[in-house]
């Protein structure tokens, strides 16, 4: 079952690969315009070693910015559930925040905190900083009251009620949200390359593009988009064993 579950998409995979190879080669596309696969995938083992010293840089800012982001969107869905009307307060404005482009606050963030790995952390964080708090909002939310009830009438502070019934009820849409984050930052760190950086990934595409070395910038994407699957697939891997232990745990109390 498990195989079958990965045929399909390979197969639809190598299909679109193949039918991108044969139609380059049929009209005869310059590779400055649109490379082959095979160009890049060729680009992508003979540039490694480049795309590796970028890798580093771009995945410490996605690191840090899905900690922040994370941290940050999680402290604020427990404030939040707890004092309800601070949250029919802010929640507006959480919402309206993401109204705003990336693009609109990137340059801004360059100007106050330099070039340097901070403003693309910030920009990472921000944009994985919504799924999660909105998620996580809806998780503790989620909680059964009877539940609740009980841990009240069996003497349980606020904090053993938040650590031993809110946050595992919450883990499933919390880590739905944490999924999300990790594909969003990814984005918002390229993006915060784009605007102004001197290493990283999306560095690397610009001066690619204007080199017109379209082949390096598709095997830049290639990078960004193995670094987006292994971090979606390392949460799906903690999420497993984490519900797992919630609900061992549940039946063991």
């Amino acid at each position: 079952m498990t195989a079958r579950r990965f045929l399909v998409p390979a197969l639809l995979f190598l299909a679109a690969l193949a039918l991108w190879e044969l139609a380059v080669r049929a009209f005869a596309v310059p590779v400055y315009i649109l490379p082959p696969p095979s160009r890049v995938f060729e680009t992508f083992f003979v540039q490694f070693p480049l795309l590796l010293g970028h890798t580093g840089v771009t995945l410490a800012e996605i690191l840090l910015g899905l900690l922040f982001g994370g941290a940050g969107g999680l402290g604020l869905a427990i404030l939040l559930f707890y004092l309800d009307g601070l949250r029919r307060a802010v929640e507006p404005f959480i919402i309206a925040s993401q109204m705003v482009p990336v693009f609109a606050i990137a340059p801004l963030l360059i100007v106050w905190l330099g070039y340097g790995i901070w403003p693309k952390v910030v920009v990472s964080a921000l944009i994985g900083f919504f799924p999660v708090a909105v998620n996580a909002l809806d998780g503790l939310r989620s909680t059964r009251s009877d539940m609740v009830d009980l841990f009240r009438t069996m003497g349980a502070s606020r904090r053993q009620t938040l650590g031993k019934l809110l946050l595992p009820a919450a883990l499933p849409s919390l880590f739905s949200g944490l999924k999300i984050a990790a594909t969003l930052s990814v984005v918002g760190a390229t993006i915060g390359e784009w605007v102004g950086a001197r290493r990283g990934l999306g560095y690397l595409m610009l001066q690619s593009n204007a080199r017109l070395r379209v082949d390096l910038v598709f095997a830049a994407i290639l990078m960004l988009t193995l670094i987006g699957l292994s971090l979606f697939a390392g949460f799906r891997i903690i999420e497993r064993r984490a519900l797992h232990w919630a609900a061992r745990g549940r039946r063991s109390a």
